[in-house]
């Protein structure tokens, strides 16, 4: 039975949507290619589509840049505002855009936990408020005539966003979406959740593991954009895993597929336990361990590597020293007494290595189990790697593994959660928007 007129053109505009919503801005001409459908029907459902508020003019393309042909249209960015929160230990990093992801206002504060768990809270909600806000007034700075009256007074309302999609460690409960009580996670984590809801009731708040998001960002954005399946380890203060199997996130039945850390590993001093992932793969290639292997390799405090460094720091000096082809060389600025190049070079090269086989005990368990095809190494010390430890990690398996992988370096880094729960909220406003 074919479908009624009605329904015909309700398809045909969700179709339309969804390529603009991939795709980006796109003139009738494209549609009409795109869509398969005849340029009246083209011409309609963009008049329709117009008129109801839900794309817009954005420019012209073409080489004359003039006429009907050349009309770009878009998604009305103005139609809702998202906000993005990377929750971490210590920290809480805000973004806040508009539909189609344009940014309006970033920013990040440190968070005493020590405090307790409602000023914890307050300092959060407090730094989500400052942002909506701040995204108004560049909103309106930047938008024109009443348009852009009505784009900043809309967003200056704390109520007003639409969806809030929040990147967070520990297990998401995949029955309920809430973030579950994980022992070693601060209680502000889950109490901030609940207060964002409490204060935005009319907006959907959606909480995503941030490994999870990691790989959405490394996917859309990112080291995996041409793979559909592939798994991403985050490497960081804490480790986990993301596995992305026929471009879907898969999270387990109880949401914590890719618990890497508590995967049971030779070489630590024990096994860990239920409520602990020490004595896991945690504690070979956590930042915590990281730092201690580079203070075993003598690396840590030379040169860029200081004593207070980060463990990303310290391997991206590695890797710059270890690539360095004139490493017999002595800078005129070594102190008296630092070691002799070559030996430093050396150590880098050793402490590379040793990271390598690490991860690869990590890498080597992922791809028996789930034959990914595609590894990235994600995260901040993932990025600060680069290709070195990619390589370096891709030689162990190919003598480890039967079945083929690629060892990728993290594109986005330690910016991924941010960017992956900003096009969850994103993915999450126009599916409900567009219908």
């Amino acid at each position: 039975m074919p479908a009624s007129p009605s329904t015909a053109r309700a398809i045909n505009d969700r179709l339309a949507l969804r390529l603009l919503q991939r795709e980006g801005p796109l003139t009738a001409g494209q549609l009409k290619q795109l869509t398969g459908l005849s340029r009246p029907t083209v011409a309609d459902l963009v008049e329709r589509l117009t008129a109801s508020g839900l794309i817009e003019m954005v420019g012209e393309s073409g080489a004359q840049r003039r006429g009907p042909n050349a009309r770009l249209y878009g998604i009305v960015g103005d139609r809702a505002h998202l906000a993005a929160l990377d929750v971490r230990l210590e920290s809480v990093s805000v973004v806040v855009s508009d539909l189609v992801g344009r940014v309006l206002a970033e920013a990040s504060v440190p968070i005493d936990a020590d405090a307790g768990t409602g000023p914890a809270v307050e300092q959060a909600v407090a730094l989500v408020e400052r942002a909506v806000k701040e995204a108004g007034a560049e909103a309106g700075a930047t938008g024109p005539g009443e348009t852009g009256v009505r784009h900043r007074e809309s967003v200056r309302e704390w109520g007003s966003l639409h969806t809030v999609g929040i990147g967070a460690p520990g297990l998401i409960d995949p029955a309920t979406g809430e973030l579950r009580n994980t022992t070693g996670l601060p209680a502000w984590h889950r109490s901030l959740v609940g207060a964002l809801q409490e204060r935005l009731p009319d907006a959907r708040v959606v909480v995503e593991n941030e490994t999870n998001l990691a790989a959405l960002a490394e996917m859309r954005d990112g080291a995996a954009r041409d793979r559909d399946t592939f798994v991403l380890l985050w490497l960081d203060m804490g480790i986990g895993a993301a596995v992305v199997l026929d471009g879907a996130l898969r999270r387990g039945a109880s949401g914590g597929a890719g618990e890497l850390g508590f995967l049971p590993v030779p070489g630590t001093r024990g096994l860990p336990s239920a409520t602990d992932c020490e004595g896991g793969f945690h504690s070979l290639a956590g930042a915590a361990a990281v730092l201690e292997l580079a203070r075993e390799c003598g690396v840590l405090g030379v040169g860029g590597a200081g004593e207070r460094a980060t463990a990303a720091q310290v391997v991206r000096w590695a890797v710059a020293t270890a690539t360095d082809g004139d490493a017999g060389a002595v800078r005129p600025d070594a102190p008296r007494g630092a070691p002799a190049p070559r030996k430093v070079h050396a150590r880098a090269a050793r402490f590379l290595d040793t990271l390598a086989d690490r991860l690869a005990l990590g890498v080597a368990s992922v791809v028996a189990l789930l034959d990914p095809g595609c590894v990235v190494l994600g995260g901040e010390v993932g990025q600060a790697g680069g290709d070195e430890l990619a390589v370096r990690v891709a030689e162990r398996i190919a003598g480890m593994s039967p079945l083929p992988v690629e060892v990728r370096p993290s594109v986005l880094g330690d910016t991924a959660v941010l960017r992956g729960a900003l096009l969850t909220a994103q993915d999450g406003a126009q599916d409900e928007l567009f219908g």
